[in-house]
């Protein structure tokens, strides 16, 4: 088995109304950062797993993001990165 990090990062769907993201954009205009369009809100989700490989590591954090870290009704989610640490690196 190896020890594997992933980041997995879950998002609203761009249909879904974003109201945190609004008051960032506005709070970044009021700073003078007028050329903020927008603003999305998300969360990184840090995870330490054991798999045999990457390709099992990555099928469990998709499993993992699908059935609880992500709602798929108003969320997406996307693995940002998949690595294999060094051993005792956990």
């Amino acid at each position: 088995m190896t020890t594997f990090a992933a980041d997995v990062v879950v998002t609203l769907r761009p249909v879904i109304n974003d109201p945190q993201g609004l008051s960032v954009r506005a709070a970044l205009r009021q700073l003078g950062f007028a050329g903020v369009a927008s603003a999305r809100v998300g969360r990184l989700i840090e995870l330490v797993l054991e798999a045999a490989d990457e390709v099992a590591a990555r099928a469990e954090v998709e499993e993992m993001s699908r059935r609880l870290l992500c709602n798929p009704v108003i969320e997406d989610f996307r693995i940002d990165a998949l690595r294999a640490l060094e051993p005792g690196r956990a």
